[in-house]
């Protein structure tokens, strides 16, 4: 797409004047006695992001619907307690989580704050503290260099990288778009010269290295740039934000949503910077819609930025995120940058569902968008969100595995699995492929990491990522996947993990079955593994139960382990085992193992063990078996931490040494209550007797039988053999199937 009719879009804009008022229509309407007097429009001043009739259509709702009356009330305090303040724009010295980058934070939110609160009100006490903000800015700005506690990112001028840079400029470019209008030309001039045409510049012609990116932090700085542009009338700068430095379109805004985003919507680097990412692609694609409509830039790639948000609503469990890759657990549906992405997403489709996670979020932006949420909720048009199983395609074209998402019930007590068979998701992507989680009654049961990090808090390491991210929570041993010769996928190598994803098989979605299967290749030299995850329902349990399989062939004998990360008070430990009472040992000296002590160790078995735990009062029984001898070892994460950057959490880690090839078979089960008020326990104890299992080269059979004495079983064929017949014979009992599956209930 080029900009061939950008100048004669901002020559509109600027010739058109919308005309001063002593007092706006919105205060006038109100009845407002305070001091409300707007300035006179400037011609090549006026908003270019919302319009002045969209600002007076907020300002008489912001004072009679619910949520934009809570929104405003929540923007005059923070304002209020700002303005008390004084202005303060102090030199940056600070890492993140430091006085100054706060400061600099909360800056930014001022001004997009105070110049909402002047459109809403006409107050110019507002829109003179968003100049005098920005004037210091202006002061300030022309004298920085590179930040004195940049690291190995690329250096910002305000922060420590550029990425909050580039956050600070998509903030406070939407405030100063409100008052522009009500500046003299001359503090107008030197704000646009001094703080956002020099930030602009810095961010896109003086670090193309990151602008030309495809990447979050690209997405961040070229949604800047670009918004900057409309708002000072230069068309080079949209044109650099939306087609790259050379406008070739090899990188830029246009480039950005063709490549991080998959067909389904899914965002490469996984949910977490997902929402993260999703701000400055809908406002920006907001801000282009509106200046230039005839890109059509919600209808780019089959509208997948809308998608994108709900993919991202998706990509959670009890109102938080799946916490793969790179993620920091407390984040969920109600993050600023989601609640913006409600709000454009349901603006554009009128979808009711988008309306109940607003109305979860408990919050909605003072935007054009944000009323048109609030107006749905007060007319009662919401719905419930649609959480259900799919496979979400990753990459580009959607060739690059997937996240696949496995449901029965609600997101909030119901049960949830999600199978990790995703590409790499660049440098906040983990070794971990065919990983799985499993979330249940509120919780996430069976756990990943997520990432080593304790975000803007100073006392660790100014809140960037710590070392232990890369030496325990990316490899491999940190996650419910294969690990072969105690080294991670790839040996944990970047650009090799960057070209290998794994391939996708079955997915299945019916009545009492919800079954997916992915292969991977190349995630270690000479060995092929295969894992089929299946939530399966059956009249005599309460709750589906989880079916795991996992396959692995090599070319030569090796060492499999296959860990089980896990949340929970251990009750029962179904197997022998030396415990370490005194001491404990360390499991290993790299690949994430120095960071695990070995709890208890158990001798090679062939047959089935379990182990069982509690969890916000309901019972676990996890079921294994392999089809060659194994040792079992409980571990916990928290050797080799001196600095106790890492959370000590518990581990099973099913190992098998020496062999070529295994399977290893596993049920988990839900099960029971224990009251601690009411000192009462309900089905404590399992109702699954035993599991078998049997498997040839074309396909696998495990068999459950209860206490009750049924039986039921599922035979699976990974590689899936439409026509193939299969036979399997478990406990003197034929199973026959043609296919990829079948179940048997007996």
């Amino acid at each position: 797409m080029s900009l061939r009719s950008m100048p004669s879009r901002l020559a509109l804009i600027a010739g058109v004047a919308l005309g001063g008022l002593a007092v706006t229509p919105a205060a006038e309407a109100l009845g407002s006695t305070r001091s409300a007097q707007m300035a006179p429009a400037e011609p090549n001043a006026s908003p270019t992001l919302v319009s002045d009739q969209e600002w007076q259509q907020l300002a008489l709702a912001s004072q009679q619907l619910p949520m934009l009356v809570r929104e405003r009330a929540r923007m005059e305090a923070s304002v209020a307690t700002a303005m008390r303040a004084g202005v303060i724009v102090p030199l940056p010295t600070d890492p993140g989580g430091g006085y100054t980058h706060e400061q600099h934070k909360r800056n930014q939110r001022s001004i997009l704050e105070a110049g909402t609160l002047y459109r809403l009100t006409g107050d110019m006490a507002y829109a003179h503290f968003v100049r005098d903000i920005l004037l210091a800015y202006a002061d300030l700005y022309p004298t920085l260099g590179n930040h004195p506690a940049a690291r190995n990112q690329l250096p910002g001028r305000l922060f420590w990288q550029t990425l909050n840079d580039s956050v600070w400029l998509v903030q406070s470019i939407q405030g100063y778009d409100a008052v522009r209008d009500a500046l003299s030309p001359q503090d107008r001039e030197r704000i646009d010269a001094d703080v956002f045409g020099r930030m602009a510049r810095f961010l896109s012609e003086e670090t193309p290295t990151n602008f030309n990116r495809i990447h979050n932090h690209a997405t961040w700085a070229v949604a800047g740039v670009g918004m900057t542009g409309y708002v000072l009338r230069d068309p080079h700068l949209v044109d650099i934000a939306l087609n790259g430095l050379e406008g070739d379109s090899t990188s830029g805004f246009l480039r950005q949503i063709d490549r991080l985003f998959s067909p389904d919507g899914y965002y490469e680097e996984g949910p977490y910077y997902q929402r993260y990412a999703l701000a400055p692609f809908v406002v920006f694609a907001a801000a282009i819609e509106k200046n230039q409509p005839e890109l059509g830039i919600f209808e780019v790639g089959d509208g997948v930025l809308i998608k994108a948000v709900t993919t991202t609503v998706h990509s959670s469990y009890g109102g938080l995120f799946f916490p793969i890759n790179d993620a920091i657990k407390d984040k969920g549906l109600d993050t600023e940058e989601l609640v913006l992405g409600v709000a454009i997403a349901y603006a554009r489709t009128q979808d009711p569902t988008l309306l109940s996670i607003a109305r979860r979020q408990g919050r909605i932006p003072m935007t054009p968008d944000g009323l048109a949420v609030a107006e749905g909720l007060s007319q009662n048009l919401a719905q419930p969100f649609a959480f259900s199983s799919r496979v979400l395609r990753d990459g580009p074209d959607g060739d690059r595995g997937g996240l696949a998402i496995l449901r029965r019930g609600d997101d909030l007590t119901g049960q949830t699995l999600v199978m990790k068979n995703t590409a790499q998701g660049m440098g906040h992507g983990h070794y971990d492929r065919l990983n799985w989680l499993f979330f249940d009654n509120g919780q996430e049961v069976v756990t990943d990491y997520g990432s080593a990090r304790y975000l803007n808090i100073e006392a660790k390491s100014g809140g960037v990522y710590l070392p232990e991210n890369n030496s325990w929570a990316k490899q491999t041993i940190a996650h419910n996947t294969l690990v072969v010769d105690q080294t991670s996928q790839f040996d944990a190598r970047l650009s090799v993990a960057e070209e290998h994803w794994p391939e996708l098989g079955l997915f299945i979605d019916e009545p009492g079955l919800t079954l997916s299967s992915a292969t991977m290749r190349g995630a270690y030299d000479g060995v092929v593994f295969t894992r089929v995850l299946a939530l399966v329902d059956h009249p005599a349990l309460p709750m589906p139960i989880v079916i795991d399989l996992m396959k692995a062939d090599a070319d030569r004998a090796v060492t499999y382990d296959l860990p089980l990360h896990f949340s929970g008070q251990i009750m029962t430990v179904g197997f022998e085992a030396e415990r370490a009472v005194s001491s404990r040992s360390v499991l290993g000296d790299g690949a994430g193992y120095q960071h695990l002590w070995v709890d208890a160790n158990s001798p090679n078995f062939l047959g089935e063990r379990s182990l069982s735990w509690m969890l916000n009062g309901r019972f676990y029984t996890y079921r294994f078996v392999e089809d060659v001898p194994s040792q079992a070892l409980l571990v916990e994460s928290g050797a080799n931490d001196p600095d106790f950057n890492l959370r000590r959490e518990p581990a099973l880690i099913r190992r098998v040494e020496g062999q070529p090839s295994v399977r290893f078979v596993s049920v988990l089960e839900p099960h029971g209550r224990y009251d601690g008020v009411a000192e009462t326990v309900t089905d404590g104890s399992s109702r699954i007797r035993h599991i078998a299992h049997a498997g040839d080269a074309a396909g696998d059979v495990i068999v459950v039988t209860l206490v009750s004495g049924e039986v039921f079983a599922l035979g699976v064929s990974a590689a899936g053999h439409e026509g193939r017949n299969h036979r399997l014979t478990v406990e003197d009992r034929v199973y026959a199937w043609t296919g990829p599956y079948a179940r048997f209930d007996q």
